[in-house]
């Protein structure tokens, strides 16, 4: 006997399926998920025995996903992300699952796929099919296909199966691939960019808020941004119409102005004198005509939505939930289909046979079976069909809502209220949730059930109905060479309208006339008006925009509209109408407490949707129009039918959006210019977007696998780390006064391994030493002087810090305190091995061993100043060179930035001594300063003993890299004053000599 292995997409059409197959003569036992149980019983396939076991997933057992070291947000530009690679596994909730089908798959010879008959369904398989194989390759594959969980159909599936469908499999994961690397680089992009800079949630830590992007999903909020537009910037405009009645013993007729109505109020009132003048009115044409109103198409999911927004005001996500269990139940055929014409193998008389005793809708199917009533019409055919599945359409008889499953839908009432409960109250992300909530307050779970089964049947009984017949009549006036118009229209014969209750056509009886008859009218009035903007788009009018221009799947539009809600881009009002976040629509839509909590919560929240839209559009690439997605679309249609194959169609998409992306990137000031109308600016943010964003600066020598991004550490200093971190701790610390940092186009030519691109760097004016300017384009990669000078001579952390700690004060029996500017003195520890201000070297004299309050040189400084404040020779106040001795007269400043600041330096040529007057008075030390026009050549003996200038050999400069975080030696890495590799430059012997 063999042994056959099927597997289903959920745990209740596993169920289904093997209850129908053996007729409920079955054993059932667990699995290694306890929710996806094994069903075992004996089945004949085409005359073969077969020991059949079903079991289950859930949804995708499969995820894609970056490599590791690429899902960290700050591991790489997210420019790289179109390149990174993607690795497809089972993640950590499925594992049971899997677990389960290697298990039993070792024992089988054949493995039978019973997943959703849809390109989604055909990617799961594939998924099933993965794990299956990699414990026994000598599995047979079989794909069963049906669209109904009825006996009929599962049946004949199992009796005819068929092979997997490569093709649907590969276009789901080229969309996979496509929407994780365009969503991925531009959520990355767009949070890190705008989260620091302006306060988006006033009332919660927005450092974790996430500014979402998809490529769905923003098409799809453009839609109900563009439609706000065109109502914002609608301007009222006043027009005229002459409207005229005519009473008869028949009734009343309402004629209309033939040319409409004028926007020129003169023109209009010369017309309407003309017509006063004489207004004798003649008939000029009387036209009766049949005229058809046709049923619906056979129903599609993207059709079932619109029309139970329309007619139930359900959101498309309840629909689809809904039809969801209608189908699992059996009571309809599979939801998710583009397919609106039925096949003329479909049996559509035994599905009305069905329904000829239902009490409401019974006796009309009785006369659609009756040939005698003429009432029965092959459905119109409306274009459209997947392959895959039927229009959606009704399989199984209920009588009401007393057939409903009690369990069921008591469960998934109460799944969904605590659902909606939850994320109303904790996450406040959704209008939708909240408007949700209280729909489920008023109805019970079984009332959606039966009103979408209700629109099934009906909508097919309509199907396959005569069209409305009605007549008629057009009567056209003349008055004064004026023409008007009425129309009235008699019902000769409803047909489908009497099933489908959910359409009108309704009569408007109007008076006899004659051709050539002549009235004097009632009422000749000229009336005023204004034009009016389009209205806001409802649910139904956005998912017909989705839906023709390609966005999504109808699988999937319901999940793109949920996010929007979720993400608080959007608001939909009571009427299912939507409109970008703002404070009007939230008020009207919410009660008072949820208006409270939300109003706490989200204080700066109401125009992010729109002003995203206004940032993208400002940069000229209209991401947030439709026409980039319909290609995709079209493209991952191509490649379900074999047109084009998956990697071609990732290789034109993924090109495509990096462009787009490296443009938004480089134009980023129109983000934050639109993000600036709504928002305020955060006191987090310090100018910097390059560290923020993560840009590369070169590829990393250490590792040799990540990149080296400009970034910044959590006490404010930049630094260029490697992106591989914590796996490579590769980092190049810059120097301390770096005020700004931004990575340029420019790439150093000497520097391997390349490109190294040059930085843009802004200084702080008052830390560094004079002959530095604030500006310069440097390179990290070892080859900049400015750089590695500067680094020795202020180190690598800022002295902003430093500088403002509270004055340090050493009581007479005790440890030191510190005094804060408000409230008592704090001890601070004494233990070395507890604090490390003696570990780490001097800030005036850059050596371990003492403090900065300890440093000898300031003490000597002070003292130089107090015995030698003036020079007795010519009357100039000057003090001693602590380097050479020399005189140092005062001096001062002319520089933009120190105009009038008074400055000791020293005279010698081979002396860079220089201090600040006030730097002196304050007790702080004078420092060796660099002049530039100085050369720097190892070749000088006395260069060697200037304490603070960075010595070393030009020849080695290619060769030395600055300090790395690793710990670990790097080619080249030595003092940068005696050239010594055993130690740093601060802790040089030969630093002070």
């Amino acid at each position: 006997m063999i042994k056959v292995l099927n597997v289903a997409e959920k745990p209740s059409v596993a169920k289904s399926v093997a209850t129908i197959l053996s007729r409920n003569q079955l054993r059932v036992r667990d699995g290694r998920s306890r929710y996806n149980k094994i069903f075992e019983f004996n089945y004949s396939i085409n005359g073969q025995q077969c020991h059949m076991l079903v079991t289950s997933v859930t949804g995708h057992l499969m995820e894609v996903e970056f490599e590791d070291r690429f899902r960290k947000w700050h591991s790489c530009d997210p420019a790289d992300l179109y390149t990174a690679p993607v690795r497809k596994y089972v993640p950590e909730d499925k594992l049971d699952i899997k677990r389960t089908l290697e298990e039993e798959a070792r024992r089988c010879h054949w493995l039978v796929l019973w997943l959703d008959c849809d390109r989604e369904g055909e990617n799961i398989a594939f998924e099933v099919m993965e794990v299956c194989k990699g414990v026994n390759r000598n599995l047979t594959i079989r794909r069963a296909r049906f669209s109904a969980l009825i006996e009929r159909d599962i049946h004949e599936a199992a009796q005819n199966l068929i092979a997997p469908n490569q093709w649907f499999s590969d276009a789901v994961d080229a969309r996979q691939e496509i929407d994780l690397r365009i969503g991925a680089s531009f959520t990355r992009f767009q949070t890190m960019l705008l989260r620091d800079r302006f306060v988006i949630d006033s009332a919660q830590d927005d450092r974790n808020l996430v500014l979402s992007y998809g490529p769905c999903q923003f098409p799809t909020l453009g839609f109900v941004v563009e439609r706000y537009w065109e109502i914002q910037s609608h301007e009222p405009e006043e027009f005229w119409t002459i409207n005229c009645t005519h009473r008869s013993d028949e009734g009343l007729a309402s004629f209309s102005w033939m040319r409409g109505h004028l926007f020129d109020y003169t023109s209009s009132v010369i017309l309407y004198e003309m017509c006063v003048e004489e207004p004798t009115a003649t008939v000029t044409k009387v036209q009766q005509q049949e005229k058809l109103k046709y049923p619906p198409y056979p129903l599609s999911t993207i059709e079932l939505e619109k029309r139970a927004s329309r007619y139930f005001r359900m959101s498309s996500e309840q629909t689809m939930k809904v039809a969801e269990d209608l189908y699992q139940a059996g009571f309809i055929s599979y939801p998710r289909t583009e397919t609106d014409s039925f096949s003329s193998r479909t049996d559509l008389h035994t599905i009305v046979q069905e329904h000829q005793e239902h009490p409401v809708w019974g006796s009309y199917a009785q006369r659609l079976l009756d040939p005698g009533a003429g009432l029965w019409r092959n459905p119109s055919n409306g274009g459209h069909d997947d392959k895959a599945h039927p229009p959606i359409h009704p399989t199984k008889f209920s009588a009401g809502e007393s057939r409903w499953s009690q369990d069921h839908h008591v469960v998934h009432f109460l799944i969904l209220v605590s659902t909606c409960a939850w994320q109303s109250f904790f996450s406040f992300w959704s209008n939708l949730v909240i408007m949700a909530l209280n729909e489920f307050l008023k109805f019970s779970y079984s009332h959606f059930l039966q009103k979408l089964y209700e629109l099934v049947v009906r909508h097919f009984l309509a199907c396959v109905s005569q069209p409305a017949v009605g007549a008629e009549t057009v009567v056209e006036i003349d008055i004064a060479g004026e023409r008007f118009s009425a129309s009235g229209r008699v019902i000769l014969a409803k047909n489908y309208l009497d099933v489908y209750r959910f359409e009108s056509w309704g009569d408007s009886m109007i008076p006899t006339h004659v051709q050539g008859q002549q009235f004097i009218p009632a009422t000749l009035t000229l009336d005023s008006g204004v034009t009016r903007p389009p209205p806001l788009l409802s649910e139904a009018d956005l998912l017909s925009c989705m839906d023709k221009a390609g966005i999504g799947t109808d699988a999937t539009m319901h999940d793109h509209i949920k996010k929007l809600l979720d993400r608080y881009y959007v608001t939909k009002d009571a009427n299912t109408r939507f409109s970008p976040t703002n404070l009007v629509t939230l008020l009207k839509s919410l009660n008072a407490i949820s208006l409270l909590l939300l109003c706490l919560i989200f204080l700066s929240l109401w125009l992010l949707g729109e002003a995203l839209v206004m940032g993208y559009d400002d940069m000229g690439y209209e991401l947030w129009k439709p026409n980039l997605r319909s290609l995709m679309e079209y493209d991952m249609k191509e490649v379900s039918v074999g047109n084009k194959s998956k990697a071609e169609v990732l290789a034109t998409c993924l090109q495509q959006m990096k462009a787009c992306f490296l443009d938004a990137k480089v134009n980023k000031v129109k983000l934050l210019e639109a993000m600036a109308i709504f928002f305020n600016r955060s006191d987090r943010s310090n100018g910097d977007d390059s560290s923020a964003l993560g840009e590369n600066v070169r590829p990393c020598g250490l590792c040799q696998e990540a990149n080296m991004v400009l970034k910044k550490n959590r006490d404010g200093n930049f630094m260029v780390g490697c992106s591989g971190f914590p796996q490579c701790r590769n980092a190049v610390w810059l120097p301390g006064p770096v005020l700004e940092a931004t990575i340029t186009n420019n790439i150093c030519n000497s520097c391997t391994p390349g490109p190294v691109y040059l930085i843009q760097f802004k200084f702080r004016q008052l830390e560094i030493p004079p002959g530095f300017n604030v500006n310069h384009l440097g390179c990290i990669g070892g080859c900049d002087e400015t750089l590695r000078q500067l680094i020795e001579i202020c180190g690598t952390g800022s002295r902003v810090q430093a500088r403002g700690r509270p004055p340090t004060t050493t009581p007479s029996n005790g440890p030191p305190t510190t005094t804060p500017s408000n409230g008592p003195p704090t001890t601070t520890p004494s233990n070395p091995q507890r604090s490390n201000s003696r570990q780490a070297p001097c800030i005036y004299c850059y050596q371990t061993g003492h403090a900065s309050t300890d440093c000898p040189s300031r003490i000597s400084a002070t003292r130089h100043v107090q015995s030698h404040g003036m020079n007795q020779q010519n009357g100039e106040s000057s003090i001693p060179c602590s380097t050479c001795g020399t005189p140092c007269v005062l001096r001062t400043a002319n520089t933009a930035n120190n105009r009038g600041r008074k400055f000791y330096s020293c005279s010698s040529q081979a002396c860079n001594f220089f201090v600040w007057e006030d730097n002196l008075n304050n007790g702080s030390a004078p420092r060796s300063a660099p002049r530039p026009n100085i050369s720097n050549s190892a070749s000088n003996p006395s260069r060697r003993g200037v304490r603070g200038r960075g010595v070393q050999n030009a020849g080695r400069a290619a060769d030395v890299t600055f300090v790395s975080a690793t710990g670990e030696p790097i080619s080249g890495r030595r003092c940068f004053v005696c050239g010594d590799p055993s130690h740093f430059a601060n802790a040089c012997p030969s630093r002070g000599s």
